[in-house]
């Protein structure tokens, strides 16, 4: 079974932006970027209706993912902190 593709809204967007540009082809955009047209078409009629809230809850959002990115950074770099610490007070007491 095939895995579904999930796309974000930043890609979601300038796909529908694409749709828009004088004298584009829905049909050859959907080709050149590997989706059906039928799918493209749904995109740009849910941005129509919905406007800034469409395609809300799809994908990750490259914000969230770098916060996320950014609280494991501070986590691990405590860690490292913490033993670097840890093994200088050890060799400190075996000498």
């Amino acid at each position: 079974m095939a895995q579904r593709r999930k796309f974000s809204e930043e890609f979601k967007r300038e796909a529908v932006g694409l749709t828009r540009l004088p004298g584009a082809s829905v049909s050859q955009i959907a080709q050149d970027l590997g989706i059906g047209s039928n799918l493209l078409f749904r995109w740009r009629r849910e941005l129509d209706v919905h406007g800034k809230r469409s395609f809300v809850g799809v994908g990750v959002a490259r914000d969230q993912e770098i916060l996320a990115l950014k609280r494991q950074l501070a986590r691990v770099t405590k860690e490292r902190d913490f033993l670097r610490d840890a093994a200088a007070f050890f060799a400190k007491e075996s000498s």
